[in-house]
């Protein structure tokens, strides 16, 4: 259900791979210092259009009501507030937003059957917008939102927002998925002064942790989202970007045995109770933000925590670490010959077909909006006209420039390529299927019996 993205060179990646890990490890070191965005923009003008200053224009639309509908919630919802804030402050709109729970396409597939859809959803599924558009529940973008989208992204993360030829959305919201985020003083209790660069050294160095006292991994097991990225990353270092595109188009079965392998590899970690914060048990009760804040607030700290670039923001938020200092971040390990590059996003849509939605979709694809978002920290940005300097912290900047120094070149999220029903929905298929396995990790063939059930059913379907 899915369209396949396109097929890259593997060398490409590669070439992408190396640039990403050299661009972030040249990140560890630095001692952050906040860098503020330029959101001082006055409002629209008298005839409903921004100042010269601003980079786009919006029409007035004093009197109008808009609802947002994403998936956000804490610090990642209060930093996209900021960005509605000012849409209103230029159009006169009044934009509210509610969450959707992690089920986005079951919570807004019930708005929209009952007739309430909201103006404008962000969707964490490149498949659900496929989804939708058969469905004829997202409406294509207008020239205004096209010229933005034509001045600002690459043709890669304009053709995801993209359907049987028509543009749909605006993947105003990127994720490098590929990090591993550390307690510096942690590593220091337990006399690590390396970081570690393949999957052999990462597994040591949690042994190592663990040996002198301290909880080594903190992971989100009861986020099934946050263990398919696990699996991602790994297979595709693994098995090779070939290999990860026909898994995403499920030309391939999840019985093959690429995907054994990169289990099988995985139970590394998974299987060694000791090795998890809590153990399996406690993972598997552990929600993502209670993840990030296990790694760098309490008396027994984890040392290690696996996600996005978005951890940043619960750090801020949650903790009193700080960026490169107490928490310092590095590449996913290599399992084969090069480290993994994931990406994600989440991409903007319009439910009804009305100015205000539209409006608001040009000011999601313009620079204006994505320099507000990004001085608030934990996001990264495909758009590739903004200003680096405007991102919260160095680490940030340096994360967003190897995304946007990959061009075309990335591998997207393998959960969200596929059926909602497999990839994205709580308690079911691939996220099911994975939690399933971190409970018995041991039991390598019965999961991917799991996976392949679910997978035949979902792309069927």
């Amino acid at each position: 259900m899915r369209s396949t993205l396109r097929t890259r060179r593997p060398h490409t990646r590669n070439r992408t791979a190396r640039a990403a890990a050299a661009v972030v490890a040249g990140a560890m070191a630095l001692t952050l210092t906040a860098c503020g965005g330029d959101d001082n923009d006055d409002g629209g003008n008298e005839g409903g259009e921004t100042e010269n200053a601003a980079s786009v224009q919006l029409p007035k639309l004093n009197g109008q009501k808009l609802e947002v509908a994403a998936v956000w919630t804490g610090p990642e919802q209060d930093n996209f507030t900021k960005v509605l804030d000012e849409f209103e402050k230029r159009t006169g709109a009044e934009v509210s937003y509610v969450p959707t729970g992690n089920n986005t396409s079951t919570f807004l597939g019930t708005k929209i059957q009952g007739g309430e859809p909201p103006s404008v959803a962000f969707l964490p599924q490149v498949g659900v917008l496929h989804q939708f558009a058969e469905k004829g529940w997202v409406k294509p973008v207008s020239t205004e939102v096209q010229g933005q989208l034509d001045k600002n992204f690459s043709k890669g993360w304009q053709d995801l927002g993209a359907y049987e030829g028509k543009q749909y959305g605006v993947y105003a919201k990127a994720a490098n998925k590929s990090l591993i985020w550390y307690n510096t003083a942690a590593y220091d209790a337990a006399g690590i002064t390396a970081e570690p660069k393949t999957w052999d050294e990462f597994v040591q160095t949690a042994q190592t942790l663990s040996d002198a006292g301290s909880p080594a991994v903190s992971v989100a097991g009861q986020d099934g989202w946050t263990l398919t990225d696990w699996f991602e990353n790994i297979y595709l270092s693994q098995a090779g970007p070939e290999k990860y595109d026909q898994l995403a188009q499920h030309k391939i079965k999840w019985t093959d045995p690429s995907v054994k392998e990169a289990l099988t590899t995985l139970a590394e970690l998974w299987g060694k109770d000791e090795l998890i914060a809590g153990g399996r048990a406690g993972a598997l009760r552990t929600e993502f933000p209670k993840s990030v804040t296990n790694t760098f607030s309490g008396d027994t700290p984890a040392a290690m925590v696996f996600e996005a670039d978005f951890v940043a923001a619960n750090i801020n938020a949650d903790t009193k670490a700080k960026i490169g200092t107490d928490a310092k971040v590095f590449p996913f390990p290599a399992v084969g010959d090069e480290s993994p590059v994931v990406s994600g996003g989440d991409v903007a849509v319009a439910l009804k077909d009305d100015k205000g939605s539209q409006a608001l979709l040009t000011f999601l694809a313009s620079t204006d909006a994505a320099e507000i978002w990004a001085a608030q920290g934990g996001f990264i940005s495909p758009n590739k006209e903004m200003d680096l300097k405007t991102y919260k912290d160095d680490v940030a900047q340096d994360i967003a420039k190897a995304l946007l120094d990959a061009g075309d070149d990335f591998r997207f999220d393998m959960s969200d390529q596929a059926p909602a029903a497999f990839g994205g929905t709580q308690g079911q298929g691939e996220w099911k299927a994975l939690q399933d396995f971190l409970k018995t990790p041991s039991d390598v063939e019965g999961a991917q019996r799991a996976l392949e059930t679910a997978a035949a059913k979902a792309y069927e379907g």
